[in-house]
């Protein structure tokens, strides 16, 4: 999977904690040509795909033969992700933009469950994923840096401040703190809660 942009990865994040996983609204910075080109890609990836628009659900645009078109995220948003769709409610179908109408726990249930098991110890994220190997590297005794996980993972350094952000201290509700080190800079590691 090619890497993401931290745009992208908001847009995604965001679907994905939404029980219709819908990909509308998008952030309110991203307007016109950028999000067209935003929305472009990510279908191209096969991360989000157009569905035929349900009543009241926000709409991308119209199609002379579809009619009505929303987006929806895939499973494979999921996967890129390293969110383990059953940790974020609903149904496969659903995830998957299908359109099952069951009833999904709303996205703040599901952050306020996750940070309920973060603080318990419990970390639900999928064996290894990326994600699930960054939370292993900085909950070593020796923490990591940026450039090491830059070069562990092939990732920017801002990607890796944006998945300290989202991933870990706002989506699973984990303590991710920093000391500088001589001869090391700035260090990261996750706390655990004893």
């Amino acid at each position: 999977m090619a890497s993401l942009s931290d745009t992208q990865l908001v847009v995604l994040g965001t679907a994905c904690q939404r029980p219709d996983r819908n990909v509308l609204p998008l952030p309110a910075n991203l307007k016109g040509g950028a999000a067209g080109k935003v929305v472009d890609s990510l279908i191209a990836k096969g991360l989000i795909k157009e569905v035929r628009a349900k009543r009241d659900e926000p709409v991308w645009r119209t199609d002379d033969e579809r009619g009505r078109i929303a987006l929806r995220v895939t499973r494979a948003a999921f996967d890129a992700l390293g969110i383990d769709p059953a940790t974020a409610g609903g149904d496969d179908a659903e995830q998957t933009g299908e359109g099952a109408d069951a009833e999904a726990p709303d996205g703040a249930a599901v952050r306020a469950a996750r940070k309920k098991n973060a603080r318990a110890g419990v970390i639900t994220t999928r064996a290894g994923t990326k994600q699930a190997q960054l939370i292993d590297m900085l909950q070593l005794p020796e923490g990591a840096t940026i450039d090491e996980i830059v070069q562990a993972f092939g990732w920017q350094p801002h990607t890796v401040r944006g998945a300290f952000a989202g991933a870990l201290k706002k989506r699973l509700g984990l303590d991710v703190t920093s000391e500088k080190v001589d001869h090391r800079g700035r260090v990261y590691r996750i706390c655990t809660r004893a």
